[in-house]
């Protein structure tokens, strides 16, 4: 059964209306941390141990529980509170007591009031006659502000496992703290080959964890080779992990012998926040690995040995995102943080329009969707209260997977402090001063992204490494039809003002409106005369385009848009290959098509480069006497123009130049100017090509 496409609206933004509760904001201070929901009433109950049971207990002694029970006050029916105390049998279990409370007594607590001290109450039978056994328990009306709310138990989840409780429940989770490790090879000495008659072709591998990286071969062939290469590693706290270093001996194209290793915990490691040169070491190879650092171990009177520079670099950032998605762009050390300029608050609602998995207890998390929202796009101290749609890309097309409702609020403790961010770089200072090349910022964002796939999968629960991707945006730079045609577009959108102005500047040279020919003529004749007045004029003319569209600014934050992303009309074939893995493993014939079809795209796109190419050889050929002919015409003519503009004022020259470009179509007609004439006669590199 097919899905009927979805209307454009039905994946825009909606603004909600919800009732903001549990405290209102005074002034610029938050009086609760739970202003941007809804305010939700429950009935919590705490049962913390009993004493004194009847003989039917096992152990008759004092029984620990511990356990906080949530219900929602909006499902509650009943006037009274009845909390049961039963013995687990294999058959029935049997009642032992209970105790009864009345709602309309229970008392009211909403933080940040002190919590409800556990009371002692006597059980009752049936009958209501007070029995053996008390029970210890805490009873009180409060929001899902209350600090049990996270760890209790909620009537409405009561049909979900208890294994699956964990998954629903709220958790914060850390990410790893990420450090860069550059490992500076300077030089080996006193190295042992196996083989005497030869000269070594000596490198060295270095490995951290799942990184692995090595030098080239060293080009002084002797037993004292140098490299002063620098290798970049991604490190996390806690460091569980040595670097392990071994020297190799190249004796065969796919053969190489170890003429020593050495191990090396990173805690040892130094580490520094600006370019301070670091202190080397000379650390001892061994066949067998000994790690630097043991304090059993064994003195060596000779050994191999190599020099290292080792430091961990704290002013980076260890970029574990997609460049245009970052969401931290501070240093690795905390003492070079910059203090923060305001606070972000953010509100989930649950309404339950969210489309779920069909297996749900299946190997993968599936997706249903993500929110962005770029902070510079939020005006301060504003609360936003919007239904953003949860919209992925399936290979059968694009899907709403549902809506969430969310409150944003961005409240900054000083403008000037927000101001002054726009004068600063976006980075650490580090990656300016000495800058990473594209190709290790990019191994290094793949070694991050699986450190910190690796690290929240231990957590409990785990963060899947699917999900790690999907928050990192890990697969945004692979190449597809649909993303390449979404940015041609872009870029058509950019150069849209640049067209239109074009067009009407032709409309005005052509006459097409009178009026305005003649209003841009006494213009122009103004600036001529006062040419002081055109600075202030462009910076004027841009600062009241700014004024007018003051009027129709943005009031909503941006969205997934389906329609820039070219998601809702891309062919089933585009989207299939988006999803190919990575190398392809679909058939030979379908390969074989789509890499037709690149070649039909990446066609159009070398005629073009080639043509850009063209025409700045063509410029370069000017003066490069390619064609002799041309270059003495030139030559000639920037002798008179330059003797032309010494002896002719500038402001009549820029008047007749002017009068020239918007002359009546009466003095024009439609052949190619003489200029343009003798620019496409120049000479191109294109002749030599093959």
């Amino acid at each position: 059964m097919m899905q009927r496409p979805l209307r454009p609206e039905e994946y825009s933004l909606k603004e909600t209306s919800p009732h903001l509760g549990g405290g209102g904001v005074s002034g610029d201070k938050l009086t609760t941390t739970y202003d941007l929901v809804e305010q939700m009433q429950y009935l919590y109950v705490r049962v913390v141990k009993a004493k004194d049971l009847p003989p039917k207990d096992v152990t008759g002694s004092c029984d620990p529980y511990v356990e906080v029970f949530a219900f929602s006050k909006d499902r509650i029916q009943a006037s009274v509170l009845e909390v049961i105390v039963k013995d687990k049998d294999f058959i029935k279990d049997d009642f032992i007591g209970r105790v009864l409370f009345d709602l309309t007594e229970i008392p009211k607590r909403v933080p940040p009031d002190s919590p409800l001290a556990p009371q002692w109450y006597r059980l009752e039978d049936r009958k209501g006659d007070k029995g053996k056994g008390e029970l210890m328990l805490a009873v009180w009306m409060g929001t899902q502000a209350d600090e049990a709310f996270p760890d209790s138990w909620h009537s409405d989840a009561a049909t979900i496992p208890s294994d699956g409780l964990a998954n629903i429940r709220s958790k914060v989770y850390l990410t790893p703290k990420l450090w860069y490790l550059r490992v500076n090879v300077i030089e080996a000495q006193d190295l042992i080959p196996n083989e005497k008659n030869r000269f070594p072709e000596v490198f060295v591998k270095v490995m951290l964890g799942n990184q692995a990286l090595r030098t080239r071969i060293s080009q002084s062939r002797t037993l004292n080779p140098m490299w002063n290469e620098d290798l970049m590693f991604v490190a996390a706290e806690p460091f569980e992990e040595h670097l392990v270093l071994s020297v190799e001996d190249r004796v065969a194209p796919n053969k190489d012998e170890l003429l020593g290793k050495t191990v090396i915990h990173l805690q040892n490691i130094d580490r520094r926040l600006d370019y301070k040169p670091v202190n080397s070491r000379w650390y001892n190879l061994e066949k067998h690995v000994i790690v630097e650092g043991d304090q059993k171990k064994k003195e060596v009177k000779f050994s191999s040995r190599i020099h290292l520079r080792i430091c961990l670099e704290g002013g980076y950032h260890v970029l574990d995102e997609s460049t245009h998605y970052s969401s931290d762009l501070r240093p690795t050390a905390k003492q070079l943080w910059k203090p923060s300029i305001g606070v972000l608050e953010l509100g989930v609602f649950d309404n339950c329009h969210l489309q779920g998995g069909e297996n749900a207890a299946g190997a993968r998390d599936t997706r249903i969707g993500k929110v962005r929202i770029r902070l510079s796009t939020l005006e301060t101290d504003r609360v936003y209260t919007h239904s953003y749609p949860l919209i992925v890309l399936l290979p059968s097309g694009v899907k709403k997977m549902g809506e969430v409702q969310l409150a944003v609020r961005f409240t900054c403790s000083s403008l000037l402090n927000i101001l002054h961010m726009y004068s600063q770089p976006l980075l650490p200072k580090m990656h300016y001063l000495h800058p990473l090349s594209v190709m290790q910022l990019d191994n290094l964002r793949h070694q991050a992204t699986q450190i910190v796939s690796m690290r929240l999968s231990r957590a409990e629960p785990p963060l899947r490494k699917e999900v790690v991707e999907y928050m990192l945006d890990v697969d945004s730079h692979m190449w597809s039809m649909r993303k390449s045609k979404a940015n041609f577009f872009r870029i058509m959108g950019v150069l849209s003002p640049l067209v239109t102005v074009g067009k009407w500047f032709d409309q005005i040279c052509h006459w097409k409106n009178p009026l305005t020919t003649i209003l841009i003529h006494v213009l122009f004749v103004i600036l001529i005369l006062y040419p002081e007045l055109i600075l202030p004029t462009i910076f004027l003319y841009l600062f009241l385009i700014g004024v007018w569209y003051f009027r129709w600014r943005p009031r909503q934050p941006p969205y997934m848009d389906t329609r820039l992303s070219h998601a809702d009309t891309a062919h089933p074939d585009e989207l299939d290959e988006e999803f190919d893995t990575f190398p392809t493993s679909r058939p030979p014939d379908i390969v074989r098509m789509r890499y037709d079809r690149l070649r039909s795209v990446a066609g159009r796109i070398q005629t073009v480069v080639g043509d850009l190419a063209t025409q700045g050889e063509r410029l370069q050929s000017l003066l490069s006497w390619r064609d002799p002919r041309a270059t003495a015409l030139f030559v000639t003519f920037c002798l008179v123009a330059a003797v032309v503009l010494y002896v002719t004022p500038f402001r009549v020259v820029a008047f007749l130049a002017g009068l020239y470009v918007l002359r009546h179509p009466r003095f024009r007609h439609k052949l190619p100017s003489v200029p343009l004439n003798f620019f496409r006669r120049l000479p191109a590199r294109t002749d030599s090509m093959l």
